[in-house]
């Protein structure tokens, strides 16, 4: 079983550098991907309200038999829920379909600086990690702009965010405001799209280190400092996107990837989208 290294958070938790994505799998899919990569040594698993799973990820996670202590556990909660009180519906919404009793990372799904209510949710997470019931509180799709906005309001800055991150979309500006704050960046989707994995700039690099394309894509987000989040309800391919910690990219090899950059083109627009 693979021993997944941590990074550290600002309010004292530790993270888990790679975690399971959950998307779009429903509550029995989730239930038995979630209970496989448990066992094969993942300790982050990430979830959402919306994603309609989080009952299968709690049992997953009962099935698998690890210690709640030692498993990190992700939701977020929606647009609906943007206020103070609101935050704590969620909150208790979401522990009650996980059957836990905390969570180890709330996240605000999305922005939606159309409702123009985030800062809001964002005391209301302040709020429940002074309280014990979140370990760690962050954002996810929140662009520079939008993290400078909640940190001004209360003077808190999230421990992580996270953010549509690959090799084909590294989102410069927005990991640099990250960096500003402490902040960890969060990679979902980060094997994505397809095409990224047949680039021949990836196949080379796997086809030197021996490796499949989604090591050599995942390897690089670690190294950069990122903590991937790959879907994947196969118990071969989470057990290949695990084993990533026993080879390292060179600089120039990193700086490669760097360089497939293609801008924000298929990033969702956070200002536009959001739920």
């Amino acid at each position: 079983m693979t021993t997944v290294p941590t990074l550290p958070l600002a309010h004292g938790a530790r993270l888990p550098a790679i975690g399971l994505g959950t998307w779009p799998l429903d509550d029995d899919a989730a239930a038995t991907a979630v209970r496989t990569a448990l066992e094969a040594g993942y300790r982050l698993v990430d979830t959402a309200e919306n994603y309609g799973n989080e009952a299968g990820v709690g049992r997953g996670l009962r099935d698998a038999g690890v210690p709640r202590e030692d498993v990190f556990l992700t939701t977020k909660l929606n647009r609906r829920w943007h206020s103070v009180d609101g935050v704590r519906t969620a909150w208790e919404r979401s522990v009650r379909r996980l059957g836990v009793e905390y969570l180890d990372l709330f996240l605000i799904h999305w922005p939606n600086p159309d409702q123009g209510t985030y800062p809001q949710a964002w005391e209301g997470l302040v709020g429940l990690l002074e309280e014990g019931k979140v370990r760690a509180i962050g954002t996810s799709n929140f662009k520079p702009a939008h993290l400078e906005r909640i940190v001004e309001a209360t003077g808190v800055a999230p421990d992580v965010n996270q953010i549509n991150l690959n090799p084909y979309a590294t989102r410069a500006a927005s990991v640099a405001a990250d960096a500003r704050h402490g902040v960890v960046t969060e990679s979902w989707s980060p094997i994505k799209p397809a095409e990224m994995l047949a680039d021949p700039v990836v196949t080379g690099l796997a086809e030197r280190h021996g490796r499949t394309p989604a090591q050599v894509v995942l390897r690089w987000h670690t190294q950069r400092g990122y903590v991937p989040i790959p879907k994947s309800a196969s118990p071969q391919r989470q057990a290949e996107n695990l084993a990533i910690f026993d080879f390292a990219l060179a600089d120039d090899e990193l700086a490669a990837l760097d360089g497939l950059d293609r801008g924000e083109e298929h990033v969702t627009d956070s200002d536009e989208f959001g739920h």
